[in-house]
């Protein structure tokens, strides 16, 4: 008994379920040349940039290589972290800083050229002979005791009448160079000789002349060259002092004179504009008259100069406007600039202690008389620019000798 028909087989192949059955072709076929096969497998070397496998740890004998390290990259840098409120406001603040630093700057020269505008300038060199050019730089200073500008109640509250003309009650000359600074007072009532005048005060020259017979007259009795000229009158010189906010003075004395509307007790005290005028103009308080006058007139342009040259000056913008407001009241010498009066300034701040000297010319007698030979011999110094070389005997504060 069979349990059912059997498949049909064509040929002598192995059946069904055999280990020779070929189940695509339903039984194993001969091989032929074209016949599908699997082909021997041949050891390759693998491409450049195809992962190896590892060579085993120890060596084996599985033949494997060692793949090869990929090429390190740079690590890009880290992205810097966005900008906090602080460093976004920081480039506002420079800018205004900025800005208001440039608007500081526009205004300190700004000032001083409105100023100069306002100055008036003079011609204060005569024609002719003049000693030559010397070494260093000479200036000469004139307080003119013109009261033009002047009200009467200023004139009453000065002190200064109402007389008419135009004279000096300061005459000084302020030499710099490659020495000590020097400022050399010459009383106004010198007898000297002034050209067309023959021998008498030399303030006369100032009246007579004005400016350039008056700096005829000092070259020619020196034989220094004067460089630059500077002049302030009454009301100028009240100004300067009160735009720096008052001066240091420091009388040896009591002084009451009512002919310069001054009365003050002696040692140091703070003066304004009109005590430091009557103060300079004061000449009847002491035995030595004019000759102590010019020592206080050296006292007070010192102290007005350092006053004038503080930083507080240029810091306060009032006080900056101020003192070169005062100084329109100025007249210089055509060709002396701001740089020049700057200079000016800031020497009369070196003329006392060790920065420099001041004196009196050297006289021979209280009635102003210039004592021949050391007057020579200081006016020589200068000439030469060699203060350093001018002693005590030649440079007192009096002018006599010692």
């Amino acid at each position: 008994m069979t349990d059912g028909p059997r498949p049909h087989r064509t040929g002598g192949g192995p059946a069904e379920g055999t280990p020779d059955y070929d189940w695509l072709y339903g039984s194993r076929q001969p091989e032929s040349a074209d016949s599908t096969r699997r082909l021997p497998t041949v050891p390759r070397e693998p491409a450049p940039d195809e992962t190896q496998p590892m060579r085993a740890a120890d060596g084996g004998a599985s033949g494997a290589v060692p793949p090869r390290r990929p090429t390190a990259r740079p690590t890009p840098p880290p992205l810097a972290p966005p900008p906090s409120a602080d460093r976004r406001r920081r480039p506002r603040w420079r800018w205004v800083l900025g800005t208001v630093l440039l608007a500081w700057l526009v205004f300190l020269i700004a000032v001083p050229w409105w100023a100069w505008s306002r100055i008036d300038k003079v011609d204060a060199f005569p024609a002719g002979d003049r000693p030559g050019d010397q070494p260093g730089t000479t200036y000469l200073l004139v307080g003119s005791d013109s009261r033009a500008g002047l009200s009467a109640d200023e004139r009453k509250e000065l002190g200064t009448g109402g007389a008419a003309g135009q004279r000096t009650d300061t005459i000084m000359l302020l030499h710099t160079g490659s020495g000590p600074n020097l400022l050399m007072s010459i009383p106004r009532d010198s007898l000297v000789d002034v050209p067309g005048q023959g021998r008498t005060k030399i303030n006369a020259a100032f009246a007579f002349g004005g400016p350039k017979l008056l700096v005829q007259t000092i070259e020619q009795n020196t034989g220094i060259h004067v460089d630059h000229y500077v002049e302030i009158g009454f009301g100028g010189f009240v100004n300067v002092v009160d735009a720096v906010g008052g001066i240091e003075i420091c009388p040896k004395e009591d002084m009451k004179d009512p002919l310069a509307n001054l009365d003050i007790e002696k040692g140091c005290q703070d003066a304004d504009g009109v005590t430091a005028l009557g103060y300079a103009r004061s000449r009847h308080t002491s035995n030595l008259g004019d000759i102590d006058r010019g020592t206080h007139q050296r006292e007070v342009f010192s102290a007005v100069g350092h006053r004038a040259v503080s930083p507080w000056s240029v810091l306060n913008p009032l006080r900056y406007v101020a003192i070169w407001s005062a100084t329109s009241t100025l007249r210089v010498s055509e060709g002396t600039g701001p740089i020049s009066l700057g200079r000016f300034a800031w020497a009369m701040t070196h003329v006392s202690g060790d920065g420099g000297m001041t004196c009196t010319v050297p006289i021979a007698n209280l009635s102003v008389e210039w004592d021949a030979e050391r007057s020579r011999q200081l006016f020589q110094r200068i000439i030469d620019d060699e203060t350093d070389r001018v002693g005590k005997g030649l440079c007192s504060p009096s002018g006599l000798a010692r």
